[in-house]
């Protein structure tokens, strides 16, 4: 889950699913001994990871960053600064294989009086490079004006993901070869071609990457991150994290309470130990239907704009005359069910595609083929893109088959899946396919950290839209729960993922107030939604 949601169709799996993004050196800083408490207290076997990661911050501290110009090839612009900051592989052992992660930052944009450290930024994923975070200051995005002036803005590549040791679990050209099956299946033999390929995917990871998968877990990035602010010289973590990036907040908030400064999570990531990952899956594709529905209302709204149909009933049946017509005969010879639905669900997900998706959508039954077919089939040409979308994806399923327990039983799935796809057909097998690979996954599966308030942590800024469909509202509420003094500000009646960014002063004051004096409102807050798309 994200802030800019990778697209994940891929060459094993008909899918294209979801799940659902530090400072200037200050002077060193040892990472206290109290660390390894947190994990000992909740239960977890993590004394020996919790003293590494002790260590690793100690060292990292002493070392910090060597800042530099940014390479060309990360097409990142000046005065944007990049470095590398050291990690153990494996927490348990410390002083064994190491791998740098990729961080960058700029400096805030006010006076060093004004400055308070950093705020690092993670955009969710599982896979989610927070390269680009810097960039809301060389752009001039005026959402973030004020919190750029007393922080410097820092982001990171997880381990694993794009420049920090990246995993792979398929060749990227075969990931992103287009027509792939219809996500739907209309037999046994569909399902069992399916399962297939979900086992040969999970397989892939393990030949490609089999080294780094039993440590890529959201506990482990978390401890990478305490490792970061730690090279950063900052004592405490101001903290940005979007979509998944608010369950490796929730994660680091339990492992290490009284590292965290200030914390702003939005979009959030179901924390329950119930829900990851299995259950949450299950849930957006409940409320990914309830959003594909409210675009569709909107869209009928607009007709006059569009042509689409004036009701609801009338735009779902033209998706569903598009989708038999990509499953007959492919458009463009590339743009098959499970294309268009990389494409059209990116409306669902962020109001700010809910016009170019009705716009293309409007162009295709007006005759325009070719607009749907630049806009959902794969460039084959982008070897870059590619690689960054292959690697996105291998990332999403390590972490998320990794970090927990999911059924082996495809019976459980079967079951699952074809109850929730009668009423919930947009995204439900989609995401099934997506996540398969789990069930066959070749390395340890963990017990999720139990997500709780621990000694020293202060309120945590928790911001969700109502009808978020990646992210359900649940999430949110259930973090504001568990994570004592929190506080919930809820944007009614919207639901696009990643408000923090979105134009709503109710929401951007109050995170300016909170990252610029740390002061909370006195209750929880409901805010009224964003303006509407203009067609």
């Amino acid at each position: 889950m994200r802030n800019r949601r990778l697209r994940r169709s891929t060459a094993a799996l008909a899918s294209a699913g979801t799940l659902v993004t530090a400072t200037l050196i200050a002077g060193a800083v040892t990472a206290p001994a109290a660390s390894a408490s947190p994990a000992a207290r909740h239960g977890q076997p993590q004394d020996r990871e919790a003293k590494g990661a002790a260590v690793a911050a100690a060292r990292a501290a002493q070392a910090g960053i060597d800042w530099q110009d940014c390479p060309a090839d990360w097409n990142l612009p000046k005065p944007i600064q990049c470095g590398w900051v050291t990690v153990p592989v494996d927490y348990a052992k410390p002083n064994g294989k190491q791998i740098k992660l990729a961080v960058d930052r700029i400096g805030n944009t006010g006076t060093p009086a004004q400055r308070q450290g950093a705020l690092i930024y993670n955009p969710g994923g599982p896979g989610g490079s927070g390269l680009r975070f810097p960039t809301r200051v060389t752009n001039k995005n005026a959402v973030w004006a004020k919190a750029a002036q007393a922080y410097d803005f820092v982001g990171f590549d997880p381990r694993g993901v794009g420049r920090s040791a990246p995993i792979s679990c398929v060749d990227p050209q075969e990931f992103v070869k287009a027509p792939k099956p219809d996500p739907v299946p209309d037999s046994e033999a569909d399902k069992l071609a399916q399962r297939k390929l979900a086992r040969e995917y999970a397989e892939g990871c393990y030949e490609r990457s089999g080294a780094m998968l039993p440590h890529m877990t959201t506990p482990n990035t978390a401890r990478d991150l305490d490792v970061i602010r730690a090279a950063l010289g900052e004592k405490q973590l101001n903290y940005l994290g979007v979509s998944y990036g608010t369950y490796l907040g929730a994660v680091y908030g339990t492992l290490f309470p009284g590292h965290v400064r200030r914390m702003v999570v939005d979009s959030v990531v179901n924390p329950s130990r119930e829900k990851i990952w299995y259950q949450a899956n299950l849930d957006q594709d409940v409320a990914f239907e309830t959003r594909w529905q409210d675009w569709q209302d909107w869209v009928a709204k607009n007709d006059a704009t569009y042509h689409l149909g004036d009701t609801r009933a009338e735009v779902q049946a033209q998706w569903l005359k598009l989708r038999a017509t990509a499953k007959k005969n492919p458009i463009g010879g590339v743009v098959g069910p499970a294309e268009l639905l990389g494409f059209f669900q990116s409306a669902p997900y962020y109001d700010s595609s809910w016009a170019p998706v009705a716009s293309v959508f409007s162009k295709y039954v007006a005759g325009d083929t070719q607009a749907l077919v630049d806009a959902a089939a794969p460039d084959l040409s982008d070897t870059a893109g590619n690689a960054s979308s292959e690697n996105g994806n291998a990332v999403y399923t390590a972490v998320e088959c990794t970090d927990a327990k999911w059924p082996t039983n495809w019976k459980t799935w079967d079951r699952d899946n074809t109850r929730l796809h009668r009423d919930h057909p947009f995204l439900t097998w989609s995401n099934a396919w997506m996540n398969l690979p789990c069930a066959t996954w070749p390395v340890k599966q963990h017990t999720p950290l139990e997500v709780k308030t621990g000694k020293g942590l202060p309120p945590v800024l928790i911001v969700q839209s109502e009808r978020d469909a990646a992210t359900p509202y649940g999430g949110a509420v259930e973090l504001h729960q568990r994570f004592k003094g929190s506080r919930l500000i809820t944007e009614k009646d919207a639901g696009s993922h990643g408000v923090t960014s979105l134009v709503n002063p109710c929401v951007n004051d109050r995170v300016d107030t909170y990252l610029l004096t740390g002061e909370v409102d006195g209750r929880d807050v409901t805010c009224a939604p964003h303006a509407t798309p203009k067609p």
